[in-house]
């Protein structure tokens, strides 16, 4: 059976089930929960989960070399959720094969940056030049490594190394075996308040995905109320950095004070416009970050979801 096949299956299974929901190491799913507003917003059978890239259950292992497993590959295997993220890259790539479709209502913009030891020699984006860079393979941190550095370096100059999840990356940092790692949202504040040394910023967008069969009233129930807590978390996010704790491996909470961390991601609750999704799969394609010969991305009206009047 394909992978996309596998996708479609297990996302007709989520949808006759609870509305399951993968947290993505921020705190808008943690607010909503707190102040009740799934159910206010008529989402009432729904879990709180999260998936094998972003989790507290993440074990240190040593670090894989050319580690090919990242986001994308979790949405061709078939992620057990009724909504998920990533990097808007990946789930734009992801809805062009069918693996599920984008919610195109809105999206969220997540702090992000390439970090060095506090020991290390680099001090500006030109220093990275033909040094390894950790990061998650065709997820957010390869994308936006690129990106951030083109300003700086010519392409053959800019040079990666595929090394695990978010968390990977921070173990790598801390054990020395990166010397250049980018991280984002949690990760971030975590890195940032241990002293390491921002070389350059890689703020990115992050889009949502929505698997076939799961009832769209459900997703908009859902959005709803995380534009709720999303209106909490600007007035004041301090009373739920807390939260930030149910996301991260205990052996990194022990090292930080979560209270000290920033909001994080955040929502913008603006359209994912088709000239936004076909300037993506451009961007990707210039740059051969998948292999060539792709089948023909799916056109935005049906791999992109727009249900706003």
């Amino acid at each position: 059976m394909s992978s996309t096949l596998r996708g479609v299956f297990r996302g007709m299974e989520i949808c006759m089930a609870a509305f399951i929901i993968h947290t993505h190491g921020r705190l808008q799913e943690w607010v909503a929960e707190e102040k009740g507003y799934f159910p206010a917003e008529g989402l009432i059978d729904y879990r709180l989960s999260s998936h094998g890239l972003l989790t507290a259950a993440h074990v240190h292992a040593p670090a894989m070399l050319d580690n090919r497993h990242g986001a994308y590959q979790t949405y061709e295997q078939g992620r057990d959720a009724s909504i998920s993220c990533a990097c808007h890259w990946t789930v734009n790539k992801a809805a062009s094969a069918q693996l599920g479709r984008l919610w195109g209502e809105c999206y969220t913009v997540t702090p992000c940056a390439i970090f060095v030891p506090a020991a290390s020699p680099i001090r500006s984006p030109e220093d990275l030049a033909d040094i390894e860079v950790h990061v998650g393979y065709q997820s957010g941190s390869h994308y936006t490594t690129i990106q951030a550095l083109e300003p700086f370096l010519p392409l053959d100059r800019i040079k990666l190394s595929f090394s695990g999840s978010p968390a990977d990356r921070v173990d790598q940092l801390l054990d020395g075996t990166a010397a250049a790692a980018t991280v984002f949202g949690a990760q971030y504040y975590l890195i940032e308040q241990l002293g390491f040394r921002k070389i350059l910023d890689a703020t990115f967008m992050i889009a949502a995905m929505v698997p076939e069969g799961v009832e769209i009233p459900d997703v908009r129930r859902y959005f709803a109320a995380l534009r709720r807590a999303q209106a909490d978390i600007d007035v004041s996010h301090q009373p739920y950095t807390r939260y930030y704790a149910n996301e991260l491996p205990e052996r990194h909470r022990a090292l930080v004070d979560v209270r000290r961390f920033g909001p994080g991601e955040r929502f913008v609750f603006e359209p994912y416009t088709q000239e936004m999704y076909e300037r993506t799969q451009a961007w990707i394609d210039e740059r051969v970050i998948f292999p060539t010969g792709q089948p023909t991305p799916t056109p935005y009206s049906d791999a992109v979801i727009r249900v706003a009047a």
